[in-house]
């Protein structure tokens, strides 16, 4: 099983760009601090989204967001500009969620806002009392 889930920030704006056969892609970085022996280290993830996913990301994400991402990590090899051989690690995204709070009050402002969160009003909690029927 090739699964990952990463919390964290976005080290640059997402990049959209579009393959040959005009499949959207888009590129980002996620910074994630992690705890070693009481010692802050920051790991630095290559992240890809494909098709709707890479428009949304791309339209709503910007550097320095906090997001959530889940997928599954791909190793790609590769020559570097010297020639020498190297490998690259990719996290392909399958979920992506924006974690970063309003810029400010507007509901259409929203700091890393994807469509199905924007917009429309919350539905209001009502109280719900019923302990009559309860079974315990």
């Amino acid at each position: 099983m090739n699964k990952v889930f990463l919390i964290g920030n976005l080290t640059r704006d997402p990049e959209l760009t579009e393959t040959s056969g005009g499949t959207k892609i888009c590129r980002f970085g996620i910074a994630i601090n992690r705890y070693n022996r009481g010692e802050q280290k920051t790991d630095f993830y290559n992240c890809v989204a494909w098709t709707n996913l890479a428009e949304t990301v791309a339209n709503y994400a910007k550097k320095g967001t906090k997001v959530a991402v889940s997928g599954s990590i791909e190793l790609r090899d590769y020559e570097d500009s010297q020639g020498i051989k190297r490998t690259g690690i990719d996290i392909i995204v399958r979920d992506f969620e924006l974690l970063s709070p309003r810029s400010n009050g507007n509901s259409d402002d929203y700091e890393g806002s994807a469509p199905a969160q924007r917009g429309g009003s919350k539905p209001q909690l009502q109280p719900f009392d019923d302990d009559s029927d309860i079974p315990f």
